[in-house]
């Protein structure tokens, strides 16, 4: 029996595919391709739920499925228990700075933290509910105070840098569960998105000398990943997207300290020394390969990051390297991803297919033809002009699919007239090419 898709996860997939983005719900429905990418990455999952860390760079260009790819690896983590944070960089999010980027960043990690029971983010006040509560129950089997069951809980991080301060916040959380004061527990969910914008402020409501700033960026990632552990989640997954913002930085200082983070980020992971916890950073291949303005550009950053020598003679791809970078799809792969979106499209109905098979095959034909190999590369714009057609054969049923194909019109990805963003250098404040402060990709 043909199983329907509901008419909330086919409208959501449809919308989010017309317009350029990726749907963050029933992605199962319309991904095909990518296996052994997807082989690879789960291996890192593994990885991370046995304690170890994980380190991936996925490069692809425009509309070539990068953000697909992320939030497919991330709904296999959030199966395999683990929690999942992502964003996206911008002007005014990066992972190194001094003006509060790199805590805006945090925050925006904080907000979309995901878990299994709640996928759509917002789930940090859950972990934290799940954490206290098996301190409650450990606290009652020992017959023992349940502040001093979670400090021992936690002893473990107050060896990294803001973990004796970040025990004391959770212990604040149960205070307000405890005492029934939500302001506390307000304030402590607070200052672990990284909200509290002075110390001060911190220590007057939560008694903490410290909060999470730009300079704490990287380390309480690695606090909340051993944390999460301790609340029974298999560790936490870093989804970050649009790294193409640090490579327009125009900034040299700001874009070397925020590649040295990434070496920082990189080496802590393949030499053993973070812990249930992973990193997938989604970019063009120029913010890799460029020698002047990519990763490339800094040389310890290239000699790891550099292709397999030997997999490149022998024409084939190495999996295990820190760079994954996105295969085309292949012309059979595109006609299954078709065939999903047309299912899609019909609810799951296969009585409602607006065209047979032979407009899949005409369409991808008409697709070669027209603008060649680039659709293989791009299949955003291919999988826009697809539904755009769609919509019209629906709203129109006397229209004949065939009249429509031949007048489908691909458009180019991504003008090259955003290709620069410039950073002011005085101050380093985020501008466009036309002063405004808000440029987003």
């Amino acid at each position: 029996m043909e199983k329907r898709i509901r008419l909330k996860e086919r409208d959501a997939i449809i919308q989010s595919l017309k317009s350029g983005v990726t749907p963050k719900i029933g992605i199962q429905h319309i991904q095909v391709g990518r296996s052994n990418e997807v082989k690879a990455v789960y291996k890192d999952i593994e990885r991370i739920s046995q304690g170890g860390a994980a380190f991936r760079l996925i490069i692809g260009d425009y509309g070539s499925g990068k953000t697909f790819f992320l939030s497919v690896v991330r709904s296999i983590a959030l199966e395999k228990k683990l929690v999942t944070v992502n964003a996206d960089l911008s002007p005014g999010r990066r992972i190194h700075a001094s003006g509060g980027q790199a805590q805006n960043l945090y925050s925006e990690l904080m907000r979309n933290l995901a878990t299994r029971n709640k996928p759509d983010g917002n789930a940090l006040a859950s972990v934290v509910e799940r954490f206290v509560t098996q301190a409650c129950k450990e606290a009652d089997e020992k017959n023992s105070d349940v502040s001093t069951v979670i400090h021992q809980r936690l002893a473990s991080l107050s060896e990294l840098v803001g973990g004796y301060d970040f025990a004391k916040v959770i212990d604040a959380y149960w205070t307000g569960h405890e005492r029934d004061d939500e302001q506390l527990k307000s304030n402590a969910i607070r200052w672990l998105r990284a909200e509290y914008m002075t110390k001060t402020e911190a220590r007057k409501d939560l008694d903490v000398r410290t909060i999470i700033s730009d300079n704490s960026f990287y380390d309480a990632l690695k606090l909340m990943s051993l944390f999460v552990r301790q609340a029974g989640y298999g560790g936490l997954l870093v989804n970050l997207d649009e790294m193409v913002n640090l490579y327009k930085l125009s900034n040299t200082q700001a874009r070397t300290s925020n590649y040295e983070q990434i070496l920082r980020i990189l080496n802590d992971c393949l030499q053993g020394s973070a812990e249930h916890i992973g990193f997938l950073l989604g970019g063009t291949p120029e913010f890799l390969l460029d020698p002047r303005r990519g990763l490339y550009s800094y040389e310890a950053l290239q000699s790891r990051l550099a292709e397999n020598s030997f997999a490149q003679r022998a024409g084939v791809i190495d999996y295990s390297s820190p760079t994954l970078l996105l295969a085309n799809l292949t012309q059979e792969e595109l006609y299954i991803l078709l065939k999903n979106l047309r299912h899609v499209f019909a609810g799951g109905d296969t009585s409602k297919y607006l065209v047979p098979d032979d407009a899949l095959k005409s369409f991808l034909h008409h697709c070669s033809k027209t603008i060649g190999d680039a659709y293989f590369r791009t299949p955003r714009n291919t999988i826009k002009a697809f539904l755009d057609m769609l919509a019209v054969l629906e709203q129109n049923p006397s229209i004949q699919w065939s009249q429509l194909v031949q007048s489908v019109a691909i458009e180019k990805d991504r003008p090259s007239d955003i290709d620069e963003i410039i950073v002011g250098e005085e101050t380093g404040e985020d501008l466009d090419s036309d002063g405004l402060a808000d440029f987003k990709l």
